[in-house]
């Protein structure tokens, strides 16, 4: 997981805004957007040079104080179609 984050975080430098967070029980769920410039290569798409935004939605479990699963849904259609390796839906 560590190694895909920064794959990711190299290839498109910028930030992450967290819109919401709400924790209950051993459940985290974070919605944020991701906001950079596509600057480097990403598994099956070279560089493009373009800004990109990503909104995502993450529910992490946390036992003894640490990350133990995953579960995230991200709008890869809005990346590929940002950085313009996709065209935007039809409507």
């Amino acid at each position: 997981m560590k190694q895909a984050f920064l794959i990711f975080r190299k290839a498109t430098p910028g930030f992450h805004r967290i819109e919401d967070q709400i924790a209950e029980g051993d459940r985290v769920v974070t919605r944020l957007t991701s906001i950079g410039t596509h600057e480097g290569d990403l598994p099956g798409a070279p560089r493009t040079g373009n800004p990109m935004a990503m909104t995502s939605i993450t529910i992490h479990r946390v036992a003894n104080g640490k990350l133990v699963e995953k579960w995230a849904e991200k709008d890869v259609i809005a990346l590929l179609t940002s950085i313009g390796l996709m065209r935007t839906p039809a409507r």
